[in-house]
């Protein structure tokens, strides 16, 4: 895809009609030299937000396009659907809520511009989420870097800014569970981070539930990592091993003593042994049926409709 101006900015929409005008009227503020894209990515949102996004496309002076998906994906399949209308030499994926302050919005694509970096992260102070939230995020961000190789003290954010070459590298990726900072990790080494500023929400609350963290955790782990079946694998060993050990400390003691070992000591083994086993063959279940869905093409996201300035 040819480049038709400097900086797109993806904003996947998902019941945030009291706060997009907000949010794209600061943002057309932002002087970008070489010309701005907002790409407003309404994810199956259930109140106005669609309506709100298409009276803006038609009211503002800036280029904006308005992707209608016909069901809620998830944030990073909205994410997918916007890079492919993306025209800009760089992409900046950014919230809808206002935390992510529009006015940092050049800031982070000058930085990433002129230090020839591939991405840029924003990395926050302090972020004010919720607690729970941010100990999610913790935990995610730590098992992403023994998984699948993160830079060691990079904190992934949804505020972040895309080179073009990174951008068409993620495009390539065509499965049903897309994980941004996946792809953006397996394209590239050249990547930064900048301090910007958190605010706090600025209405509502927030659209992540405990369910959808576990589904972008599970694309994560399951999509981009086979460390959970080497840990298996490992796991799998180190109860043989114990097994061993235990069948000859039975062997000694039929033949040492007159007392035969409890039945109970059997049991727990089992019942050991059976939950190991049943983990791993969740665990080979859980990558055999996202195989499944991906050979089967379920779609990562289908538009409905497009609205563009």
């Amino acid at each position: 895809m040819n480049s038709s101006c400097a900086l797109s900015i993806v904003i996947p929409v998902f019941n945030s009609a009291d706060t997009i005008s907000l949010l794209v009227e600061r943002l057309s503020l932002v002087n970008v030299p070489g010309g701005k894209q907002i790409i407003l990515v309404v994810d199956g949102s259930p109140d106005e937000s669609l309506k709100v996004c298409n009276g803006l496309c038609r009211s503002s002076t800036v280029p904006i396009t308005v992707i209608d998906l016909a069901r809620n994906f998830g944030e990073h399949n909205a994410i997918m659907a916007g890079l492919t209308y993306a025209k800009g030499q760089f992409v900046i994926t950014m919230d809808d809520d206002l935390q992510n302050p529009p006015e940092e919005v050049f800031r982070l694509w000058a930085y990433t511009r002129d230090n020839d970096f591939d991405v840029v992260y924003a990395q926050f102070h302090s972020k004010m989420h919720t607690r729970w939230r941010n100990i999610g995020s913790r935990f995610t961000n730590w098992c992403v870097e023994k998984t699948i190789g993160k830079p060691k003290g990079l904190y992934l954010a949804s505020f972040r800014c895309i080179s073009r070459l990174v951008v068409q590298s993620i495009l390539s990726y065509t499965g049903p569970f897309p994980y941004i900072d996946g792809l953006i990790i397996q394209t590239t080494d050249r990547i930064g981070s900048l301090q910007v500023e958190h605010l706090p929400r600025n209405k509502g609350k927030s659209n992540y539930s405990l369910s959808k963290l576990f589904r972008l955790f599970s694309s994560m782990l399951f999509n981009f990592s086979v460390i959970p079946l080497r840990i298996g694998a490992f796991a799998g060993g180190m109860l043989s091993l114990i097994g061993i050990i235990g069948f000859v400390a039975v062997v000694a003691e039929a033949l040492l003593s007159s007392t035969p070992p409890g039945w109970a000591t059997v049991t727990s083994a089992v019942f050991l042994l059976a939950g190991v086993q049943l983990i791993v063959l969740w665990l080979i279940g859980e990558y055999l049926g996202r195989l499944y869905l991906t050979v089967n093409h379920k779609p990562q996201y289908i538009v409905r409709s497009v609205n563009e300035t």
